[in-house]
C-alpha cells in the first residue's frame, strides 16, 4: 500500500490569514474583471480614470507623480 494514497492537500491561501476568501468574494462581484478579452479599450480608460480619481481624493493614499 502506498503512503501516497493517503496524502491529501488543502487549497493553498496566498498568505495564510484568509486573503483567498476575500479574493474569491471580489472575483464573484457583479462588476469584477474577469476577461481582458471581454473588455474593449474605451471601458478599461473609464474604469482606470474612475480608480485614479479615487486614489487622488483619498487623504490617507500617496500623490500619483505627473511624470
Amino acid at each position: 500500500m502506498s503512503l501516497f494514497h493517503h496524502i491529501s492537500f488543502k487549497p493553498v491561501d496566498p498568505l495564510g490569514d484568509g486573503l483567498r476568501e476575500e479574493i474569491v468574494a471580489e472575483q464573484q462581484e457583479p462588476e469584477a474583471i474577469t476577461d481582458l478579452a471581454d473588455i474593449d479599450g474605451e471601458q478599461l480608460v473609464d474604469v482606470w480614470d474612475k480608480i485614479q480619481g479615487d486614489v487622488r481624493n483619498d487623504p490617507t493614499w500617496f500623490r500619483d507623480s505627473e511624470d
